[in-house]
């Protein structure tokens, strides 16, 4: 907005700044209706976005029911679980066994023999790590199908230089370092358990190629990393029975012994751990709830963002928008769809979910719980039927609706464009209107001026043929 130049009540006795500032509050009234129309569409656009967050709650509740894991959850427990866990995956059929646990899988760790002075050089060489199996009698070692890990050893490096090399090179071992009373001693673990996850620490001194060369392990230089070093804690697989039948895993889960069950061996038994698996109606009863949970949640805002109150005379955000009206209706539509169900499930309503009024549902709980005990196949067709067309579940239908709604293309994408360039052509008015008021105002401001001026002259005019008419009376 231009400055007003006139300090207020001008020479002429005219209030220039109160008069200007009257008429262009006229002027901004089409400034104040652009504003309010702004505001209007930036709560509309924050409105389809919070029901378009809600649509998108909806299709993951549908798509829980229309999944066939939705249908065929199955609960798992364990008659203690602090010696043995488990857990199964949806459909696993029921079933009960015993499971027993003698050894806990455990990673391969050595000692190296006490090193002085603490903190001293090694010698230069090559350390190398392979992965393998080892045999007990008589003991050898198998490398694995990995590539051997050849570390460069530089003659000024001491044992924590060769720790930080070996944590850094990737070879499937990690390293530290113990001191105690005796010196330094390089710890090497295996990173994974297992038998098959044992490891060879060699060493190539200086120059030299040959690993069984006598002067790599002659306990001196370099080779004093491996000669007397001790194995800790020998590589080991989990070791368990299934009734009674024995079986052994590389970890302590043991993910493909019993079809669709994975069982964890937590501690050595002293007695069977009895595992069982049911199927658990619980989840679908959770996954319908959380379906019409969904649904009134949208319902709720689209009724609150319509309505229209005529005791007081106010209409909601979105009273009168076409496409929100179209949005509720055709969720209702879907959500009313008639099934080719069986058993006389071909309504939600036949299972005990019916239409309140307003729109919301609400499920009989005692309905739905004998539908799903008694006909739980029936149940499923009504809401996973994958048949096109009118013969399509609930389910089918709600997450079909939800993604074309949410889809690059869709409803929300459609509404938020338009609403946007609302927006932008909104601010584009404003702006335009803006100029317009700021050059009306800087044009009466000159004019008022140029008139305060002019009074001014004129009153000053009239004074000086009062005094001189006055004079004039005197004299005669």
């Amino acid at each position: 907005m231009a400055t007003i130049s006139s300090p207020g009540v001008a020479v002429s006795g005219l209030d220039v700044k109160s008069i200007i500032s009257q008429l262009v509050k006229l002027e901004e009234k089409p400034l104040d209706t652009l504003k309010l129309q702004a505001a209007a569409t930036t709560s509309k656009i924050s409105a389809f976005g919070q029901i378009k967050s809600l649509v998108s709650a909806l299709s993951d509740a549908a798509g829980k029911l229309t999944s066939v894991t939705g249908w065929n959850a199955v609960s798992t427990t364990s008659s203690d679980s602090k010696f043995v866990s488990a857990t199964a995956v949806g459909g696993t059929l029921p079933t009960t066994f015993s499971v027993e646990v003698q050894g806990l899988a455990k990673a391969q760790a050595t000692a190296s023999a006490a090193l002085l002075p603490v903190g001293g050089a090694l010698g230069a060489g090559t350390l190398r790590l392979e992965l393998g199996q080892w045999s007990v009698a008589p003991a050898s070692f198998t490398p694995g199908s990995g590539t051997p890990v050849d570390i460069s050893i530089s003659a000024s490096d001491t044992v924590s230089d060769v720790a930080s090399k070996i944590n850094g090179s990737n070879a499937g071992v990690t390293a530290s370092v113990l001191k105690d009373a005796s010196g330094e001693r390089l710890l090497l673990r295996s990173k994974s358990t297992g038998l098959e996850s044992g490891f060879r620490l060699s060493v190539m001194e200086g120059g030299d190629t040959d690993i069984n060369s006598a002067g790599n392990t002659d306990a001196t230089g370099l080779s004093r990393l491996v000669a007397g070093s001790t194995v800790t804690q020998v590589a080991a697989n989990a070791k368990a029975t299934v009734n009674g039948i024995a079986v052994t895993s590389a970890t302590n889960t043991f993910a493909d012994t019993v079809s669709g069950v994975t069982f964890k061996a937590e501690q050595i038994t002293t007695a069977p751990i009895e595992i069982s698996v049911a199927k658990d109606n619980s989840v679908v009863q959770k996954n319908v709830d959380e379906f019409v949970a969904a649904y009134n949640a949208i319902n709720q805002i689209l009724n609150e963002a319509t309505k229209y109150d005529p005791a007081t005379k106010s209409a909601g955000m979105l009273q009168g928008d076409s496409t929100a009206v179209a949005l509720q209706n055709s969720l209702r539509s879907a959500i009313q769809s008639v099934t080719n169900g069986k058993e006389g499930f071909q309504r939600l309503a036949d299972v005990g979910i019916t239409l309140q009024r307003g729109g919301d549902l609400a499920v009989d709980s005692t309905k739905f719980s004998k539908a799903m005990n008694e006909n739980m196949d029936d149940l499923k067709s009504l809401f996973r039927n994958p048949d096109p067309g009118a013969a399509s579940g609930v389910a089918v239908r709600v997450k079909a609706l939800a993604t074309n709604l949410l889809g690059n293309d869709g409803f929300f994408k459609s509404k938020d464009d338009t609403l946007n360039l609302s927006l932008k052509r909104n601010e584009k008015d404003r702006v335009a209107t803006q100029a317009k008021i700021d050059a009306f105002e800087k044009r009466i401001t000159a004019r008022y001026n140029a008139l305060d001026s002019q009074m001014s002259s004129l009153n000053a005019l009239n004074a000086y043929i009062a005094q001189q008419v006055t004079t004039w009376n005197k004299s005669t």
